[in-house]
C-alpha cells in the first residue's frame, strides 16, 4: 500500500510556485513608510486616463450603477448575463454575436476555464516566451507538458510541434515585449492551428489601447480551434473589478458557459461591465480613441528619454507600455525596482518572465509630468550608485590618485558616465557634489532634464599632493562620512 501525503492534492501540484499579484503599493507604503496617494505605480499597465467614470463627457455614472445594483444584492444574479453578452457582442463589433460570448471574471478565469475544459495532464502546450505568466500557472495546474518556444519563433513553428500541441498561447500585444503581430500573421496561424486541430488561444488584453485594426475577434465564429480573451481592466483602468469575456463558436461558447462557474460575475460586476461595454462608439469611443493618441504620442516622447539613460534600451510604443532592455546598465532589474520603490515609484520587475533573467523592465505609459518624474527617479539613483561606489572603493582610488595622479577613467565600461558630457569622477571622489566652482566643476544640463553637477574640468582632489592629504585625513578612525567633511575642511577650503 502506497503511503499517503500530507495533503490530499494532486502530486504536481506541491511543486508549484505563487505568482505575486496586488498589493504593491500597500506593501511598498508600509515598508518605507511613504503614504499611499503618493505612490506612483508605473508597474500596473492601465489606461493612462484612468476609468471612464471619471469624465462626465462619457455619459457613465458609476454612483447610479452602485444603487441600481445594492437593490439586487439580495437576488442571484441571471447566469445567464444575457444583456453582458449582448453588449459584449456590441462592443467587439466584427460580426460578433451574443452566442460567442462568455462572460468572465477577468481574464484569469478565462484562461482557467479554457485550460480546465481542453488540456488534460500530459498533453503539450505550447507557451511562446516571454509573456503572460498566468497561461503557464494555469497548465501546470492540469498537469499540461509545456514548451516554451521564442516569440520571434511563433511564426515558423514546425508543423510536428503544432501538431502535438492541445493550445497555442499568444498574447497580442504581448506582454511584457509590447510587440504587436498584424491581423494578417495571426489569420495564416489560426489556418496552421485549426489544421492541426490545435487551440489557438489569442489574449487580447491590450488590443483597445494598442490598434484595434488588428483584432481577429470575428474568426472564432467559425472556427472551433480558435478562442479570443478580452479583458474589461486594461482598457478602463478598473482592477478593482473583475471583468472580461471570451469570443468562441457557437458550439464551443455553448459548451464553455456550461462549465464556467455559475455567478461568475456579481451584481455590481455584471452592472460596471455591461455599461463599459455600452459606451458611446464602443471602441471607438471618445474615450478609447484619446488614450490611443495619449499612449502614442507619449510613449514616443517618453521612450527617447528612456533611451538616453546610458544603459538604457526602450523597446517599441505599441500599446500602453514599454519593455526596457538594461542589461547594460550598473544596477540589475530587481535592484533598480527596489531603489525606485524606495524613492516611491513602482516599476515592473521583469525578472519573473521565463527567460529573460533580471536584463529588462516594464514600465506603463503615464502622463508626461508623471513620466518625467520616474527618469529624475533613475538619474538620481544613478548619482547614489555612484557615492556608494566611491564609499566603497574610496581607499583604493585615493591611494591610486596619491601615487600616480589620475584624472577621468576613460577606461571605465560606463565611461562617459550616464549623462552626455558628463566625466566619471564622481563615481570615486569622495567630495561628489561638492558644487564649489572653484574646483573647476560646473553645473551643466543632464541628458534627461535639469542640471547634474560635473566634474570634467575639476583637477584639484587628483594633485598628487592634495590626493596625499586626502587620503591622510580620510585613513583615521572614525565614520566616513565625518571624515570626509573634515578632509574638505583641512585640505580642499584652504587650497580652493
Amino acid at each position: 500500500m502506497s503511503e499517503k501525503r500530507s495533503v490530499p492534492l494532486k502530486e504536481h501540484l506541491l511543486a508549484l510556485k505563487p505568482c505575486r499579484h496586488g498589493g504593491l503599493i500597500q506593501e511598498t507604503s508600509e515598508t518605507y513608510g511613504i503614504p499611499e496617494s503618493e505612490i506612483l505605480d508605473f508597474s500596473a499597465n492601465f489606461n493612462p486616463l484612468g476609468s471612464p467614470f471619471e469624465y462626465p463627457e462619457s455619459g457613465l455614472d458609476f454612483d447610479g450603477i452602485l444603487k441600481r445594483s445594492m437593490k439586487k444584492l439580495s437576488e442571484y444574479p441571471d447566469n445567464r448575463y444575457l444583456e453582458f453578452r449582448e453588449t459584449a457582442a456590441r462592443f467587439v463589433g466584427l460580426g460578433a454575436a451574443p452566442q460567442n460570448i462568455i462572460p468572465g471574471n477577468g481574464s484569469t478565469e478565462i484562461i482557467r476555464l479554457v485550460v480546465e475544459c481542453v488540456v488534460e495532464k500530459g498533453d503539450t502546450v505550447l507557451l511562446p516566451s516571454p509573456t503572460f505568466g498566468e497561461y503557464e500557472m494555469q497548465c501546470r495546474i492540469m498537469g499540461a507538458k509545456l514548451e516554451y518556444p521564442g516569440q520571434e519563433e511563433v511564426e515558423t513553428l514546425p508543423d510536428e510541434t503544432l501538431e502535438k500541441a492541445k493550445i497555442l498561447f499568444i498574447c497580442n500585444p504581448n506582454n511584457p515585449t509590447g510587440k504587436l503581430r498584424t491581423r494578417g500573421e495571426i489569420i495564416t496561424l489560426a489556418e496552421r492551428c485549426k489544421k492541426h486541430k490545435t487551440l489557438l488561444f489569442v489574449d487580447e488584453a491590450f488590443i483597445e489601447l494598442s490598434d484595434p485594426a488588428q483584432s481577429v475577434a470575428d474568426l472564432p465564429a467559425n472556427n472551433n480551434y480558435f478562442f479570443v480573451m478580452r479583458s474589461l481592466t486594461k482598457a478602463f483602468a478598473m482592477p478593482g473589478i473583475r471583468m472580461g469575456f471570451g469570443i468562441a463558436s457557437p458550439e464551443t461558447a455553448e459548451i464553455l458557459n456550461t462549465a464556467r462557474l455559475s455567478w461568475n460575475l456579481g451584481v455590481i460586476a455584471n452592472a460596471t461591465g455591461t455599461a463599459l461595454l455600452n459606451i458611446e462608439g464602443g471602441m471607438d469611443s471618445p474615450y478609447l480613441k484619446k488614450a490611443r493618441t495619449v499612449i502614442r504620442e507619449e510613449g514616443e516622447k517618453f521612450k527617447a528619454k528612456l533611451d538616453k539613460i546610458r544603459g538604457f534600451k526602450a523597446g517599441e510604443v505599441n500599446v500602453n507600455f514599454i519593455f526596457v532592455n538594461i542589461s547594460k546598465f550598473m544596477l540589475d532589474s530587481s535592484e533598480l525596482s527596489a531603489r525606485l520603490a524606495a524613492r516611491g515609484i513602482l516599476v515592473r520587475d521583469c525578472a519573473s518572465f521565463r527567460g529573460i533573467g533580471k536584463d529588462y523592465i516594464r514600465v506603463t505609459v503615464r502622463t508626461a509630468e508623471e513620466n518625467d518624474r520616474l527618469i529624475a527617479a533613475i538619474g538620481d539613483i544613478i548619482t547614489e550608485w555612484g557615492k556608494e561606489q566611491a564609499k566603497s572603493e574610496l581607499q583604493h582610488v585615493i591611494e591610486k590618485a596619491s601615487e600616480e595622479g589620475i584624472g577621468g577613467r576613460k577606461t571605465c565600461e560606463y565611461y562617459p558616465c550616464h549623462f552626455e558630457g558628463q566625466n566619471c569622477t564622481f563615481c570615486f571622489c569622495p567630495f561628489y557634489p561638492c558644487e564649489n566652482e572653484k574646483t573647476g566643476g560646473k553645473w551643466i544640463q543632464s541628458s534627461r532634464g535639469g542640471k547634474v553637477w560635473s566634474c570634467v574640468d575639476c583637477h584639484s582632489v587628483h594633485k598628487k599632493e592634495i590626493a596625499r592629504k586626502i587620503l591622510d585625513c580620510l585613513m583615521q578612525e572614525g565614520d566616513t562620512d565625518e571624515l570626509v567633511k573634515v578632509a574638505w575642511k583641512k585640505v580642499m577650503e584652504p587650497t580652493l
